[in-house]
């Protein structure tokens, strides 16, 4: 597995495996992989399960506009 070529697959993956007390390690490892946009734009169009927690925990770390993988009905 190639960390540039296969982005699409790790970043998801990892953010999917990640806890509130876990995630700060998380993030940090793959931030020396991969750029914020790169994180971001992954996580947004990414078709794995991501919960909307690690999604707040993301926009608010790069400070952007809060996004969500699932709406509450």
């Amino acid at each position: 597995m190639s960390p540039q070529q296969d982005q699409d697959i790790i970043i998801p993956r990892a953010m999917y495996a990640t806890t509130c007390d876990s995630f700060e390690e998380d993030i940090e490892r793959l931030e020396r992989l991969y750029t914020k946009k790169e994180i971001l734009d992954h996580l947004k169009n990414t078709k794995e399960l991501i919960s909307n927690e690690v999604c707040a925990l993301v926009s608010k770390r790069y400070h952007t506009t809060p996004f969500v993988r699932f709406k509450k009905r």
